[in-house]
């Protein structure tokens, strides 16, 4: 019973900051998207497609988390944006304080919309909100049709569902349309993406979705 108390205080204060943060993002006219996945489904990737089709029309940030390294940090400053990279030194995932820190670096910043690439996990980020407009659940072609059933909590919390590296399909046991099923089965109103990001097939439809949301 004590864990559970404890647990709730955490999660308690964790949304007091979030709501905090979500004031400020909208004060100042931001779309903010918390990008989950487990390791390795792309999420760097996709957002390096993303900025490239966008920056030219909107103003780009990003806040990078990861366990260790700052690798992806670095891929993604190549493309000349706002971005800060977060360290947990082994936490599974981000929390709002740790976003509201890493955002005064750049607060200064134009920016139409922010990115958070949450540490690859898809079982602790699912209950954290950041003070996100919407999150987005990135999955790959390789980790097999029933991932959503598998983690339905990230599923069931998510607005759009990203399925990555369909270059793949034609070398894998895999299927597009049951990875729909089962994801609709546990969230039905998940707005669903299908793309490479090698091939870029289908990003030129996720980032006219992402353009869509800014103008609101």
């Amino acid at each position: 019973m004590s864990v559970i108390t404890i647990e709730r205080k955490v999660l308690e204060k964790n949304d007091q900051i979030a709501n905090e943060l979500r004031n400020k993002f909208r004060s100042k006219k931001m779309f903010v998207i918390n990008l989950l996945s487990s390791p390795g489904s792309g999420k760097t990737s996709l957002i390096e497609r993303t900025v490239e089709s966008l920056k030219d029309k909107l103003n780009i940030s990003v806040i990078v988390g990861d366990v260790q390294t700052d690798n992806d940090a670095k891929r993604i400053g190549k493309l000349d944006i706002p971005v800060v990279q977060i360290i947990t030194n082994g936490s599974c995932h981000l929390e709002a304080q740790l976003v509201s820190d890493a955002y005064r670096n750049i607060e200064n910043e134009k920016t139409n919309i922010l990115i958070i690439e949450n540490v690859g996990n898809l079982v602790c980020p699912a209950g954290y909100d950041l003070g996100e407009d919407k999150k987005v659940v990135l999955m790959s072609t390789t980790e097999g049709d029933d991932k959503p059933l598998k983690y339905p909590a990230i599923f069931r919390n998510s607005s759009v569902m990203i399925i990555n590296k369909i270059d793949l399909l034609p070398y894998v046991n895999s299927s597009v349309e049951d990875i729909k099923t089962n994801a609709k089965s546990i969230n039905s109103k998940l707005d669903v993406f299908e793309v490479s990001c090698k091939s870029s097939e289908g990003i030129k439809e996720w980032c006219n979705w992402l353009m869509k949301l800014t103008k609101k």
